[in-house]
């Protein structure tokens, strides 16, 4: 950590998260001779081996694109990519602030040519597909539909988005540093000539949030200037870089296990490993480490480790607080679906509020790409014969449903291949459920399930490994007792009764609706049926039966009949959703659900939150395939396990806060303005468990910050409890600012020295910031 006195910096308003502190130039008019190439200097670009490269070439160059909102909304505008390699600048009608004006790679999601998005398919029929493009970003941002001039000039940043983004996921954590000081060093070059006075070396350290006693920070930039002529340039610069970033904590590690000679040996790195408490420690594995991390060839070759292959190691995935084993599919995936949690949305279709906001397939499509396996279709009788979704009675915008079908085909099995549960709330009349089966068998053809898989045990739930690929309906299946018109008369599901209505009225309701033939043969294994009652009676539970209750009937389960409702729900699905009074589509909190085993707890993915962490968090395991196996206790059949009576405890978790390294700047439009961070860790798991402790806050400095300070927590149910880092910026007279956060389960939390990679608000990288801790995990 830097050390000398700091001063106090006040005032940090709310701002965009840490990527948006790179540089972005003024506003330019389209006429400006600098809207084409920008300055020469393409260090950045360089150090990622691209400034060759036709299409980034192209990129930099900048192109007028035209950008697609509505069928009249096509706009002109500039789009250039900074010299970063980083982010791209875009032309605003109205200029605003810098970093209004980009966005970033790291945030894209995804980039489709063609008319691949609703958007272009509904609005972009005048401009021929291979004109077109999407870039469809992470978390709430809007895709952004463009078409180019011509079909290479679109394949050129289809080709170098790709290129850019694809080198930016092989960076590792040391580059991504080495790239990032190195993009603030070029900013604060003010007057671009490759020196840096001491007023630009100021600016630099307020870029990356850190406000040094100017005494201090001269002091360290004339140990640097030894052409003694106020400038630092070429290797002066380098070495200001080196001291800036040096990791005192890391070299005292080092030293620790290095002794006097300052490289490790192999059977030196081997009793680090085992101290971490690393599974499979031993001299082939310290052996392998060096050759993979060490970045001196002469040290490799002596099977030595110096402290640059030590830092190399510990920021890698390997180094990180979560297990790198558990980031791929890693649990036994040949048990019935019940014995999963299954990462579910609530009105999937909504992109905000569920009472004005838009409806899309768009959202579909990011919920698949954040691992959602049950999503939502909320149906209803449309226009000429198609049935449409949207949030009933509300002035939500409309969608087709064969529209959703098609999303759902095309988007479902991208990143996961396990089955996914399309849950319908149907409020459709017999003839569009008729075309709704319809478009459903037609559009997903063999991946829909109509039949069971094992005809001799067909009310045997199967397997995720067995549905890979498939797609279940849940709805109502009609009984055998029909009516006299031959149609069978059909229980509404539960969650249309989103506001828990009196009992008489829902009745009269499930006398009046009736269900087509059609789609009740589509339901195989998800069939809605409402939960009577816990305890045995003379219609047991049956493991294609699916209940759907509200949070509020949830939890009151969970409180007043613990065991009972985890035995239920070992035995068939449950699905949770919020209540229908939050009009904003706020957020319950999932753990309570998971405590008590109940697979299907269904959130608004488009509201981030605490909420939206933890079930990221509960979904980040296991190759991050939507599917986590339960623990034991909510599995066996004879559990006596109770969330509200869990028993004496069973694990301490002691953490120590150590530093944290590159810290999101809050607000990039004031350079004064510094954060004051501190760390708070809360453990999210029965009630007994819930807990959150934190350090004291650091004053202005977000770039090193040093704490040194240990939290301790006591787990009596540590298979259910989730770990929540956070950091906020310190505020003695408003709410604290979030800084970044992440989340993981205990069970996949490793010991010893760790890095923790901070995620902003919807879940994008902050690299390169991150928490250095060291953790500890002791059954009592």
């Amino acid at each position: 950590m830097l050390c000398g006195p700091w001063r106090r910096c006040r005032g940090r308003p709310e701002e965009p998260p840490m990527s948006a502190r790179v540089a972005a130039p003024l506003e330019l008019p389209p006429s400006s001779p600098e809207c084409g190439a920008r300055r020469p200097g393409l260090r950045a670009l360089k150090k990622m081996g691209l400034t060759e490269d036709e299409d980034v070439r192209a990129m930099l160059r900048g192109s007028r694109l035209c950008k697609i909102r509505s069928r009249t909304w096509h706009k002109e505008r500039l789009y250039r990519l900074q010299e970063d390699g980083l982010s791209v600048w875009f032309q605003r009608r109205i200029p605003r602030a810098p970093s209004k004006h980009i966005f970033f790679v790291q945030h894209i999601e995804a980039v489709r040519e063609g008319h691949q998005s609703e958007g272009l398919r509904r609005f972009g029929a005048a401009f021929a597909p291979a004109r077109c493009l999407t870039i469809a970003f992470k978390g709430r941002r809007k895709n952004l539909d463009l078409a180019a001039p011509t079909a290479e000039e679109a394949q050129c940043w289809v080709r170098g988005l790709a290129k850019l983004r694809a080198r930016l996921d092989a960076m590792n954590q040391r580059e991504r540093l080495d790239h990032w000081i190195h993009c603030y060093l070029h900013r604060a070059d003010s007057d671009q000539d490759s020196k840096m006075s001491f007023k630009e070396i100021k600016s630099l350290l307020r870029m990356v949030n850190v406000d040094m006693n100017d005494m201090y920070a001269y002091r360290l930039f004339k140990e640097c200037d030894h052409s003694n002529n106020e400038r630092l340039e070429g290797a002066e610069i380098e070495e200001f870089l080196r001291r800036l970033l040096k990791r005192p904590e890391l070299e005292e590690l080092f030293h620790r296990y290095s002794g006097e000679d300052r490289v490790l040996s192999a059977p030196e790195l081997l009793e680090f490993l085992q101290d971490q408490g690393e599974a499979g420690a031993s001299l082939a594995r310290a052996q392998q480490l060096i050759q993979t991390y060490e970045l001196n060839e002469t040290a490799k070759q002596h099977e030595l480790m110096t402290l640059d292959g030590f830092m190399m190691y510990l920021l890698s995935p390997e180094g990180a607080a979560l297990d790198a084993a558990h980031t791929c599919v890693f649990q036994d995936m040949d048990q019935p679906l019940t014995h999963y949690f299954i990462s579910s949305s609530h009105n999937t279709y909504l992109t905000d509020s569920q009472i004005g906001g838009p409806s899309s397939t768009e959202a579909y499509v990011r919920a698949f790409a954040q691992g959602c396996r049950c999503v939502e279709l909320d149906c209803w009788e449309g226009p000429g014969g198609e049935p449409i979704i949207y949030h009933g009675h509300t002035l939500t915008s409309k969608i087709l449903f064969r529209d959703v079908v098609q999303a759902v085909r095309d988007h479902a099995f991208t990143l996961s291949p396990y089955p996914v549960i399309l849950s319908l709330e149907n409020h459709c009349g017999l003839e569009q459920q008729a075309a709704m089966a319809r478009h459903l068998r037609t559009i997903l053809g063999d991946m829909l399930v109509t039949q069971v898989l094992d005809p001799q045990n067909p009310e045997a739930l199967p397997s995720p490994e067995q549905l890979k690929g498939r797609v279940l309906v849940k709805g109502k299946k009609l009984p055998a007792a029909r009516s006299e018109d031959g149609r069978v008369l059909s229980d509404r599901e539960e969650e249309e009764e989103e506001e828990e209505e009196e009992e008489e009225a829902a009745e009269q309701r499930r006398q009046t609706k009736q269900i087509s033939p059609e789609l009740s043969a589509l339901v195989v294994y998800c069939c809605a049926t409402p939960l009577r009652s816990l305890g045995p009676g003379p219609d047991p539970s049956q493991p294609c039966q699916v209940s759907s209750l509200s949070e509020r009937k949830a939890k009151k389960l969970t409180r007043e009949a613990g065991n009972s409702f985890v035995r239920h729900n070992m035995q068939q699905l449950t699905r949770v959703y919020p209540l229908g009074l939050r009009m904003n589509s706020a957020n319950y909190s999932p753990q309570e659900m998971w405590n008590s085993g109940c697979q299907l707890v269904a959130l608004n993915f488009q509201t981030p939150g605490y909420e939206m962490d933890l079930n990221a968090g509960r979904f980040l395991i296991n190759g991050q395939c939507g599917y986590v196996l339960k623990p034991t206790c909510l599995r066996q059949p004879d559990s006596t396990f109770d969330p509200e009576c869990p028993g004496p405890p069973r694990t301490i978790l002691t953490v120590q806060v150590l530093t944290a390294q590159q810290l999101p700047k809050l607000n990039a439009e004031k350079p004064n303005s510094i954060v004051d961070p501190l760390v708070r860790v809360e453990i999210h798991g029965v009630p007994a468990d819930c807990a959150r402790r934190e350090t004291s806050y650091v004053l202005n400095n977000g770039f090193n910050p040093h704490w040194g300070q240990t939290l301790q927590f006591q787990l009596r149910a540590p298979e259910l409890a989730l770990v929540r880092f956070v950091v906020e910026d310190y505020d003695t007279t408003s709410p604290n600012d979030f800084v970044g956060q992440f989340t993981l389960p205990l069970s996949s939390l490793k010991q010893g020295y760790r890095h923790i990679h901070l995620l902003s608000k919807d879940g994008a990288s902050l690299a390169p910031a991150t928490l250095f801790v060291h953790v500890r995990i002791q059954g009592s």
